[in-house]
């Protein structure tokens, strides 16, 4: 059995994930290997680090500019959790002062393609979900 943090399990535990009897099983399993990816991957601050490494490298300040609201302990922990998981690379160059730049891997870059579905997605709907919020708080 795999620890909760761990994204490493046997076969058997994969497989519990697919069950044919539930295919949602995955959903309520905390010890998931897909659900921990899941919610590795998908929380808002990953989604931006990924998006932003879509075209370049680029260095600690240059993604704490460029991302809106995060601080900066969370974009540390958000980038080592995606450098832990093998999606990202941190390269540490041996000058004064050091220098630290972040790039996609290319194990990063098969996420290139679902996150820009989930861009697209949202840029074709967000009128509608703002109609919905709308009727929604109007109640």
């Amino acid at each position: 059995m795999t620890s909760p943090g761990s994204l490493e399990g046997t076969e058997a535990e994969v497989a519990a994930c697919r069950s044919e009897r539930d295919p949602f099983q995955w959903d309520v399993r905390e010890d998931c290997q897909v659900r921990q990816i899941l919610d590795r991957i998908a929380d808002k601050w990953s989604l931006l680090v990924i998006a932003l490494l879509d075209e370049k490298t680029l260095r600690f300040g240059e993604l704490g500019r460029e991302i809106d609201g995060i601080s900066k302990r969370m974009l540390t922990v958000t980038l080592r959790n995606l450098e832990r998981d093998g999606l990202v690379l941190r390269t540490v160059y041996p000058e004064v002062p050091p220098r630290v730049e972040y790039e996609l891997t290319p194990l990063g870059r098969t996420l290139l393609g679902t996150t820009q579905a989930l861009v697209n997605w949202s840029e074709e709907h967000q009128d509608e979900i703002a109609e919905a919020r709308q009727a929604f708080e109007a109640r």
